[in-house]
C-alpha cells in the first residue's frame, strides 16, 4: 500500500442537460472521434501526393463511408459485447441489449462492425476495399484515445491495485490505489498508434494497399495486450487461464491477421511515382 496516491479527478459524466436529454462525455468521445476521423480521411483522400496513382476512395464519397462505419461500431461493439464479454446476463435481459448508453461496447466487435461497412462501403463505390481499409485505420487511433479519456471520465474500465506512485483510488473499485489503465490505453492505443501511422503514411505507406491496415493490425493487439495486464478483468468473465483476460484472447487473431496483411502488401511492387 503506498504511502500517497493521485486523487481521482471527479468529473461529472454528464457534461450538460439540454432539457431533460443528458448529454454525456460518453457519447461526445464517440460523436468526436467519428467528426475527427472523418476530417483525418477526408484529408488523407485530398492528397495525392500520398496515393501516387493508388486507386481509393474520393473526398466527397467519405461523407458516406462515415455512416457505414458509425452504423457499423454502435451494432459491432454492442454485439460483441453481449456475445463475448457478458452473454448470460444478456440471455437473460434480451431487453437491455440496446440500452447502449447504460455501457458495454467491445472494440474488437466494433472493428468487426467496422470492417464489414467498409466493404459493403467499397462495394457499392467500386474501390479497392484495402484503400478504405488503410484509410480506416489510420483514422481509427483518434477514436480509441477519446474513446479512453471517456472512460477514465465515467469511470470504467480502471486498472489493477498497485503502489505505483501514480496510482488512484477509483469511486465504486474499492478502497485500493490502482492503475489508471484508461490513460495507458489512450496513450498507447491511440496517441502512439497514431504516430506510428501516421510516419508510416509520411513515408509511402498508403501506396501499397495493405500496409497501414497490416500496421494497425499489429500495432493495436500488441497495445491492447501489454494494457491487459495493468487492467482489472472484466468482474463478470475475470481471468480467463493464468493472467490471461478476454481482451488478450481476442487481440491474437487480430496481430495474426494484421501479420499476413502487411507481409502481402509489402510483397506487391508499388506504383512507380
Amino acid at each position: 500500500m503506498p504511502l500517497f496516491a493521485i486523487p481521482y479527478p471527479i468529473i461529472n459524466p454528464v457534461l450538460i442537460h439540454v432539457g431533460p436529454l443528458p448529454i454525456r462525455w460518453y457519447a461526445l468521445a464517440y460523436i468526436a472521434g467519428l467528426i475527427l476521423g472523418w476530417l483525418y480521411a477526408r484529408s488523407l483522400a485530398a492528397r495525392e501526393s500520398l496515393w501516387n496513382g493508388t486507386s481509393h476512395p474520393s473526398v466527397q464519397s467519405l461523407d458516406d463511408l462515415l455512416v457505414y462505419c458509425a452504423l457499423g461500431v454502435v451494432l459491432g461493439g454492442r454485439i460483441g459485447y453481449v456475445l463475448f464479454y457478458n452473454f448470460p446476463y444478456y440471455a437473460a435481459h434480451l431487453e437491455e441489449i440496446p440500452a447502449v448508453w447504460k455501457g458495454g461496447m467491445s472494440f474488437h466487435g466494433g472493428l468487426a462492425g467496422a470492417a464489414l461497412g467498409i466493404y459493403l462501403f467499397a462495394r457499392r463505390y467500386q474501390v479497392p476495399v484495402m484503400s478504405v481499409f488503410d484509410i480506416g485505420c489510420a483514422v481509427v487511433p483518434i477514436g480509441l484515445f477519446l474513446g479512453r479519456i471517456a472512460n477514465f471520465i465515467k469511470p470504467e474500465l480502471w486498472g489493477r491495485p498497485s503502489d505505483v506512485p501514480w496510482a488512484m483510488v477509483f469511486p465504486d473499485a474499492g478502497p485500493l490505489p490502482r492503475h489508471p489503465s484508461q490513460l495507458y490505453e489512450a496513450g498507447l492505443e491511440g496517441l502512439v498508434l497514431f504516430i506510428v501511422l501516421a510516419i508510416a503514411i509520411r513515408f509511402g505507406a498508403l501506396k501499397r494497399p495493405g500496409v497501414i491496415t497490416g500496421m494497425f493490425g499489429i500495432g493495436y493487439g500488441i497495445a491492447r495486450i501489454i494494457c491487459e495486464f495493468f487492467r482489472e478483468p472484466d468482474p463478470q468473465l475475470g481471468f480467463l487461464f493464468g493472467n490471461a483476460t478476454m481482451g488478450m484472447l481476442l487481440s491474437l487473431p487480430l496481430i495474426a491477421l494484421g501479420a499476413v496483411v502487411l507481409v502481402v502488401s509489402l510483397r506487391r511492387r508499388a506504383l512507380p511515382a
